[in-house]
């Protein structure tokens, strides 16, 4: 399988920032951005789910309208991939969405942060947590 190679670890065995280079940290803004699909194209479904969640992706936030045009013709692999069941364009999809940052390895690669909201960074929400011993006496009561 074509790659890059592990991916680069965050601190050198040193402590420092890899090569001094700083991250890119992005936030998810709920903004739709890049354009929508072209209309003379028969997009698969998937084609179109996938084409909506990189428009709403934070790496959305740094793309310039040239990676919009790269992306593009990768949906084009990706409806073939879909509709006409040629897995072999599997691996250039896989490549080609590396760049913009598809997988936490592509993003540490990139030096790409996605800052997570406090919200889901794993804290459960003020209010929504039971004491166990309510949910004991709901489910004995039963």
């Amino acid at each position: 399988m074509a790659g890059y190679g592990p991916a680069p670890k965050a601190k050198s065995h040193r402590g420092k920032d890899n090569q001094g280079l700083q991250r890119v940290h992005v936030a998810d803004d709920g903004e739709v951005r890049g354009v929508e699909l072209p209309e003379d194209v028969d997009w698969h479904p998937r084609t179109v789910a996938w084409w909506e969640t990189w428009r709403r992706s934070p790496q959305a936030q740094v793309m310039t309208p040239t990676d919009w045009d790269f992306l593009l013709d990768t949906a084009l692999m990706h409806t073939a991939m879909w509709a006409k069941k040629q897995w072999a364009l599997a691996a250039e999809v896989r490549l080609r969405v590396a760049k913009f940052g598809a997988t936490p390895e592509d993003r540490l690669r990139l030096r790409l942060q996605i800052d997570l909201p406090e919200a889901s960074a794993g804290k459960p929400e003020p209010g929504t947590v039971t004491s166990i011993q309510s949910r004991r006496s709901r489910l004995l009561s039963d």
